[in-house]
């Protein structure tokens, strides 16, 4: 079986310890190294985040040498304070929010693909505070402080194959990357041991992946998937080997070629959850009675048929809220349902995932909850909210499995540490790093398409489903399957059904936008529809500002009145009162306002 082990700084090596030092940088082909921006730069594999630690520089440092590597007698390390109060005095400005930090990667082969346990000792001469230490694809491993001198964390690491995100065919990953996030990270010793033990597998999408992040690092502008969180939570009994991918169906993840990697690894007595709906409900064909409900099923019996023990999760809530009357909006409430009944059926444990993440997030409220999601973002966690329903999942595994029937379920809820719930405490403010000014000619290669970029022929009139179309982009609403049921002329096959079924499902469109049962899709919008429409998906994300008289009360329906003044509060229409509410306006006009909402 494979061990290696290695002592880090000044001490060196000997016969059987290898010896690393703060120049010892890692390129493909040789078996070890620390990860920086020089050598990051000059390796194509090491700008995969899945095959390595999931960190990079946030894009406009991406020409810049950040990492300052030194050592001492008990280590490598840096001082991530002084190498982040560099960029700011370089930049001139300050970093707002959060505290950030510097990861310190450390990357080296192995033999193949499985499980390999991780003795990181890390001999700090000043006690360490709010330390991350991940493995792997940025799996959190470790979370808590570190007390001065010498300091052991043991870890279970798994290595396995993947297809990165925007790649047809399968890497194979044969390296395992350590990672740590303090003030001070330091490493001074490594030793890595191939084991054999359970594993456990996930199956889902970008709510439960592996995500990568930029640094400088803070956890609240860092997108998370559960998956990727929960190692912290069990012992060295098991290991997680997680193949979530953003945008995967139960369909995907099979036609990708996702489940054959797990197929070609799973082993008896393993076991696999499985977290799909929210990219499903998108599609027609994987309804939560239909091909969603065929699908798990057949995982279920697959994975049986190898020995292992399947589970599933229901999928997690979003932070998703009706305009109109401001109660919560369940799009997946199907999905868990469905979830539900396959478990009965195939007795199945089933975590419900959703139906606790909904409850907190109505607990919280829209503004409340939004702390635990990515900013701006109303499906996808943060690392907060990611690891918070990491410790949601593990506390329903002990619960649900430790009284099952099935010996290897109980093993499972005994793999769960007994300590390890705690909070992980919240900022006073989240806030995405902004571009430094010296850095304004840096372009960003991966930057996606501007919001309501595509809208063409701007001075033409605006039809209301088209009007529509362009605040549910503004807003960050998602797709959803027709249903063909909500008004007499808004007909599945044509263009707009998607977005006027959208809208009508988050609570945009009033009863009084409404004659005898016809929405009227293609008519022209005027200001004042717009304005209701507008409005209330605001309301979904934002809370409106005080009501108040207007200008304009005695000119509209009182129906309209708080949609009015909402909309002048907002700088939506003109306070003097000199807007038309009866005109019909053109899609330029759509688009300026859009942008005004500010969301």
């Amino acid at each position: 079986m494979f061990h290696r082990e290695f002592r880090f700084g000044g001490s060196g090596g000997s016969a059987n310890i290898v010896g690393v030092t703060a120049d010892d940088l890692y390129y493909p082909g040789k078996s070890h190294g620390f990860v920086i921006e020089l050598n990051r730069r000059k390796s194509s594999l090491l700008k995969i985040p899945e095959v390595n630690s999931a960190f990079d520089t946030v894009y406009w440092y991406q020409d810049e040498n950040i990492t300052k590597l030194t050592e001492d007698e008990e280590g490598v390390f840096f001082d991530s304070n002084a190498l982040v109060e560099g960029l700011e005095r370089v930049s001139g400005e300050s970093f707002s929010g959060e505290h950030r930090r510097i990861p310190l990667c450390f990357k080296m082969d192995v033999p193949r693909s499985g499980n390999y346990l991780v003795e990181l000792t890390i001999n700090s001469p000043e006690p360490l505070k709010d330390v991350l230490i991940f493995t792997g694809r940025r799996r959190l491993n470790f979370k808590g402080d570190i007390p001065a001198g010498g300091f052991d964390v043991t870890m279970i690491a798994n290595v396995c194959d993947i297809v990165p995100r925007g790649q047809t065919r399968v890497y194979y990953d044969t390296t395992l990357d350590v990672t740590v996030v303090a003030d001070k990270p330091r490493i001074s010793g490594l030793k890595v041991s191939e084991v054999s033990c359970t594993t456990l597998y996930i199956a889902g999408d970008s709510t439960v992946t592996d995500q990568c992040t930029d640094y400088p690092y803070a956890p609240g502008t860092s997108y998370a998937g559960w998956g990727q969180m929960i190692p912290v939570y069990f012992n060295e009994k098991i290991a997680v080997s997680n193949h979530s991918h953003s945008g995967l169906t139960t369909d995907s993840f099979r036609k990708e070629g996702h489940y054959g990697i797990v197929e070609m690894n799973i082993r008896p007595r393993d076991f696999i959850c499985f977290q799909f709906g929210h990219n499903d409900q998108k599609l027609e064909d994987l309804k939560a009675r239909g091909g969603y409900y065929r699908n798990l099923t057949r995982y279920i019996m697959e994975v049986r048929d190898r020995g292992a023990y399947p589970l599933i999760v229901t999928p997690i809530a979003r932070n998703t809220w009706k305009g109109n009357d401001g109660t919560y909006n369940d799009f997946l409430k199907e999905y868990s349902e469905a979830c539900l009944e396959i478990g009965r059926v195939t007795e199945v444990p089933v975590i419900d995932l959703h139906r606790i993440s909904m409850e907190f997030i109505i607990d919280k409220g829209v503004e409340g909850a939004k702390p635990y999601f990515f900013p701006n973002d109303y499906t996808h966690n943060n690392d907060y909210g990611a690891y918070y329903m990491a410790g949601v999942v593990a506390k329903e595994i002990i619960r649900t499995c430790s009284e099952s029937g099935e010996p290897g379920y109980r093993f499972l809820a005994g793999c769960v540490k007994e300590a390890g719930f705690g909070d992980w405490p919240l900022p006073e403010e989240i806030v995405l790093p902004k571009k430094p000014q010296i850095y304004e000619n840096v372009v960003n290669p991966e930057l996606p398409d501007k919001l309501l970029s595509d809208v063409d022929n701007l001075d033409k009139l605006c039809d209301r489903a088209s009007s529509l179309d362009m605040i549910i982009k503004t807003v960050r609403f998602f797709p959803t399957n027709v249903y063909n049921d909500m008004y007499i002329d808004v007909v599945g096959h044509e263009w707009y059904a998607g977005c006027v079924e959208c809208a009508y499902q988050n609570g945009m469109i009033e009863d009084e936008q409404v004659e005898s049962g016809y929405f009227r899709p293609l008519d022209t919008v005027t200001l004042g529809d717009f304005i209701v429409f507008a409005i209330n998906g605001y309301k979904s994300r934002k809370v409106l500002p005080k009501d108040c008289d207007c200008v304009y009360d005695s000119k509209v329906e009182d129906w309209r009145k708080p949609f009015v003044r909402a909309a002048v509060s907002l700088g939506l229409l003109s306070s003097s009162g000199g807007d038309d509410l009866t005109a019909k306006i053109t899609r330029g006009r759509v688009v300026e306002l859009c942008r005004k909402m500010g969301i």
